[in-house]
């Protein structure tokens, strides 16, 4: 079996064949990012070896289209996040950064941690739909936030110097925090707009998620998003270790304990913490569960993590039902039910 790395860009990916047995380098190759080179690239693997793995850098605004004509064509296509990529390329005896030496880092990060560890790719393109409207929306936050705090910044200056420009004509300061003020508002009605856009898209798809305490509008698409298909993920405990709720042991002697991990889908990870910490406040069932966590010696943090642990599983089931039809949607008032899970 040979794993092939992808490091994808939008006009050209870089290709490297690493054998799984042995990690040696059986072959490098460049294509272009089209359907010519898609089939190419299905044709050189396979004259390789027939047992092919491909692991794609989870940045699917460019490796989106590779990734389907692999699945559509019957390909075996695992996700490799960032991180991992990054910790792979650390070890690479090759110094320096290239495109070829980033598509050996991909593949070796997944013989590293495992092939069997990785979920298969699924294509849900409602989900992706989704996704991208996200994205889009948290790129609009983040710009929203970034001229806000420069726009602060310039008041700050502004409310120092008022009694000297009193009687003066605007100042070139007075006309950027104005300009900046327009900017943050039409940027706060394109992302009001997206935000209906996803709650358009969501109640039509999974309804269900809407109607959950502490699971709003931008949660739940980042819960559809960030999944990418709950069908890639055998169990539930193979969800909560993507989205880094499955507590790593920690123990030492006699003392037995959990500790946070770090690893995993950090925005899947975050839309988790968010639910648990609305039901922990505003949930009697919540409420009493994590007091009894506490009460068996746990602190108030490794509750939360239990409390999450449980919640992947709930929530990996909600995402595992079939998405609704126009034949099967029922006309539900989003969130007018509360859904919580049984916590044992």
């Amino acid at each position: 079996m040979i794993v092939i790395g992808a490091d994808t860009h939008k006009r050209t990916h870089a290709l490297a064949a690493v054998d799984a047995g042995t990690g040696e380098v059986r072959g490098e190759r460049e294509i272009t990012a089209n359907d010519d080179g898609h089939r190419k690239a299905l044709h050189w693997a396979h004259e390789i070896d027939p047992d092919v793995v491909w692991a794609l850098e989870d940045c699917r605004h460019v490796s989106h289209h590779l990734e389907r004509a692999l699945v559509t064509s019957g390909e075996r296509v695992v996700r490799v996040t960032p991180r991992l990529m990054g910790q792979s390329r650390r070890g690479e005896r090759e110094a320096g950064k290239s495109d070829q030496i980033d598509a050996r880092a991909v593949a070796r990060a997944v013989l590293q941690e495992g092939v069997e560890k990785f979920p298969g790719a699924h294509l849900d393109e409602r989900a992706m739909e989704i996704r991208l409207l996200c994205d889009h929306r948290e790129d609009q936050v983040a710009e929203i936030n970034r001229l806000t705090n420069r726009l602060r910044w310039n008041l700050v200056i502004l409310d120092r110097v008022a009694r000297r420009l009193r009687g003066m004509e605007p100042s070139a300061r007075v006309q950027i925090a104005k300009d900046q003020v327009r900017k943050i508002r039409e940027l706060s009605r394109q992302a009001r707009e997206l935000k209906r856009d996803l709650n358009t898209l969501i109640a039509t798809y999974r309804p269900e998620l809407l109607a959950e305490l502490g699971c709003s509008t931008i949660t739940a698409a980042i819960l559809i998003g960030q999944t990418a298909g709950a069908e890639r993920f055998p169990t539930d405990a193979h969800f909560a270790r993507m989205a880094g709720v499955a507590p790593i042991p920690a123990s030492s002697g006699k003392h037995e304990r959990h500790r946070l991990h770090r690893g995993g889908n950090r925005r899947l990870n975050r839309a988790l913490h968010v639910i648990a910490i609305t039901r922990g406040r505003w949930d009697p069932a919540t409420k009493a569960y994590l007091e009894r966590k506490e009460a068996e010696g746990k602190t108030r943090m490794e509750a939360l993590r239990c409390l999450k642990r449980q919640l992947a599983r709930h929530f990996h089931r909600l995402l595992l039902k079939p998405p609704l039809t126009a034949a099967t949607r029922p006309v539900v008032p989003i969130n007018a039910a509360i859904s919580v899970p049984c916590l044992t």
